[in-house]
């Protein structure tokens, strides 16, 4: 049961209006704004005095237009975003499309089956003090018809001040732009959520064995194993993940931890891994760094990526050295480091290819011998029956363990002939890069910084800006990779996907409105939007990422059925009774300010639960609820004055330029230099 307590302004009396759903239809009415839109005029109607079947057919076909145009703009909205490639696409592709199918759904439940249930069981009551119930419908009745009498003295006033408007909207539109540039907003691909997982990775020097790796991650499991809040522990020693990629190295271990619920742990997943990175940081020798588990359920990528490639390996180490000094010095940075570093050691074989071509000898050969020495070869295979044994064969470790045994590696030449290393080659004992890397057949060095803080993206423009001022190596290229770039190539689609449903939503205005003109009046709702989506995520502490953008996409969709129904009203009010532009405005915001209210009210406490989550993962969706819940707030308190005074702006125009608003006379002088002969009769007629 649904009770919608409203007030009589034709006789000034109270009443109660009271709908009876089956339980099935619950759902679909709560589903979209047209549903409440087509109850609210049918319940108009009834107030007028016909009866339940006559106000539902009427309430419904007098509303249908703007039914139809809000379930519309919802729908076109939502395509361009089930349209949107790469990883962006495919996190959202499935709300999109789940969203465009529901509301078309609930555009067919409009109008079928809520009128045909309001036609048998809509009914008013007189509402009366002797309840509690009562009593409170005739205080909210009261409350309403007061603000519905305030609201209307402002939509005078603003009719008559018209620049007074524009100029504040433009100072309000401006001040919340404002908010990106001075750093109340950040900006970031993704909220980092607490989860309660994350990946510690404990880096030894370069150069330790396996067993040392292992000996000494045994020693972070007692120390981890000892904090309160952590659940269970995955151990990999020889390996780390880096996001979707892993590496083999004997001097790196990762650990996976999970901790207890949310709720049952006082400290944040940061505040524990720090505690963990302080206290295995102080093992000698030790380097440690965590990655929180995001979104895709796999430890996060370093946020911060910068692949600094030149023509030799020399000069993308000495750039990317100096990129690192620079990124140490940026607000919020932590753990910068290099993929690559120095000292690893070495065994280096210099070759005098001379000798070596004199003794019967080729590279190829000499490569492969040594392969097979001291890493060994197991391509041959031992069976006995039904088993099959690999062999593996390669130098003894006592034969391997110094650099002057490796001269002794014997080869044979193609005359049979047995020859030493040492007898062309220089065997010495060096160090070296940790890691080779290329970037488009150049050397490269990655650098790596977390951001502790403050958003990843807003860090990345600062580096950005603090690299235009740094000179580099003549050569050097700089790349940006990680959440840097998912977020530059996240952004780029959510603005085309929010280009083309503003293009979508003006056209089909466009075939609605029969004009190329007044559908404008409509778009004006949507940087109304924009000024409380930004105040509610600078105010919140929230930045701008991909979900936020999503909910400021969203509003486009949901801020302009505001416009709509006020720019209907007014349409059918100037047609149908030949009301003047001012008190066919005045007569639609009076009309139009319950389901206004209604849908925007049901919108912003239906976002409040996730804006206030607390729960694991929150952090993703709280900037898409508090970018709808601001938006839908602002566009409530301005669209309500700003849609009106446009609509006389372009009322205006059309007195002085009536051939831009004939849509006729406009599409023949934009396809025709002069019009057809088949075509002369009929545009005489008209």
């Amino acid at each position: 049961m649904i009770n919608a307590d409203v007030y009589a302004h034709q006789n000034n009396q109270f009443h109660s209006w009271t709908i009876h759903w089956w339980p099935p239809c619950d759902w679909l009415m709560d589903l979209c704004n047209g549903n409440i839109v087509v109850l609210e005029n049918i319940y108009r109607h009834l107030e007028k005095g016909e009866d339940s079947r006559t106000a539902s057919v009427t309430g419904r076909n007098e509303i249908g237009f703007a039914a139809v145009s809000i379930t519309l703009v919802d729908v076109v909205v939502f395509v361009p975003l089930a349209l949107v490639t790469g990883l962006v696409g495919n996190i959202m592709r499935e709300f999109a499309l789940v969203v465009v199918f529901s509301t078309l759904m609930s555009l067919f439940v409009s109008f079928t089956v809520t009128p045909m249930l309001a036609s048998r069981f809509a009914k008013l009551e007189r509402l009366t003090k002797n309840s509690l119930p009562g009593r409170f419908g005739v205080w909210f009745e009261e409350k309403f018809k007061n603000l519905t009498d305030e609201y209307i003295k402002i939509l005078k006033w603003g009719l008559v001040h018209r620049g007074k408007v524009a100029l504040l909207t433009m100072g309000l539109l401006l001040a919340s732009f404002a908010l990106v540039p001075f750093g109340f907003i950040g900006s970031e691909f993704i909220a980092v959520a607490d989860r309660g997982e994350f990946a510690v990775t404990i880096e030894m020097p370069p150069g330790s064995t396996l067993e040392n790796t292992n000996f000494i991650t045994h020693q972070a499991e007692r120390v981890i194993s000892r904090i309160p809040e952590v659940k269970k522990m995955f151990v990999n020693v020889g390996a780390s993940s880096d996001g979707f990629l892993a590496q083999s190295l004997n001097n790196v271990a990762e650990l996976n931890i999970a901790l207890v619920d949310k709720k049952q742990r006082v400290r944040s997943t940061d505040d524990i891994a720090q505690e963990i990175k302080t206290t295995i940081g102080q093992i000698p020798g030790a380097k440690v760094r965590a990655n929180p588990i995001g979104i895709f359920g796999t430890a996060n990528q370093t946020p911060i990526q910068l692949v600094v490639s030149g023509t030799t390996y020399g000069d993308a180490r000495k750039a990317s050295a100096i990129v690192a000094d620079l990124i140490r010095k940026i607000p919020g940075t932590a753990d910068v480091r290099l993929s690559s570093e120095e000292g690893k050691p070495e065994t280096r074989v210099e070759i005098d290819r001379q000798k070596m071509a004199a003794l019967g000898l080729t590279v190829a050969e000499v490569g492969q011998t040594l392969r097979v020495a001291f890493n060994g070869d197991d391509e041959s295979k031992y069976r006995e029956g039904d088993n099959e044994y690999t062999i593996r064969i390669l130098y003894d470790q006592l034969d391997r363990s110094k650099t002057s045994d490796a001269g002794s590696v014997t080869l044979v030449n193609r005359k049979g002939q047995f020859v030493e290393l040492k007898q062309f080659a220089n065997i010495y004992q060096s160090v070296g890069p940790t890691k080779l890397q290329r970037s488009d057949r150049n050397s490269s060095v990655i650098v790596f910084s977390q951001a502790v803080g403050r958003p990843s993206g807003s860090i990345g423009e600062d580096i950005k800006t603090a690299l235009a001022k740094t000179k580099l190596p003549q050569g050097v290229n700089i790349i940006y990779q990680g959440d840097l770039k998912n977020q530059a190539e996240g952004f780029g689609s959510l603005g085309l996907a929010m280009i083309a449903a503003i293009l979508f939503v003006y056209m089909i205005m466009v075939a609605l409105y029969d004009s190329y003109v007044y559908p404008f009046v409509v778009l004006f709702s949507i940087p109304v939007a924009m000024i409380g989506a930004l105040l509610a995520l600078a105010l919140t502490m929230k930045s701008l990422s991909i979900f936020s953008i999503l909910g400021i996409i969203m509003l486009i969709g949901l801020v302009a059925k505001n416009a709509i129904l006020l720019v209907d009203r007014a349409n059918q009010m100037r047609a149908e009774q030949g009301m003047s532009a001012y008190d066919a405005l005045i007569e639609a915001g009076q009309t139009r300010l319950r389901p206004i209210m209604m849908t925007t009210v049901a919108m912003v406490f239906g976002m409040m639960p996730i804006a206030l989550s607390t729960e694991a993962g929150a952090e993703w969706k709280g900037g898409l609820a508090w970018a709808l819940i601001g938006g839908l707030i602002s566009s409530l308190l301005l669209t309500l004055v700003l849609v009106p005074v446009v609509y006389t702006y372009v009322d205006g125009l059309k007195e002085k330029i009536p051939a831009l608003f004939n849509r006729v006379s406009w599409t023949r002088k934009l396809k025709f230099k002069k019009p057809m002969p088949e075509l002369q009769p009929q545009l005489q007629a008209e």
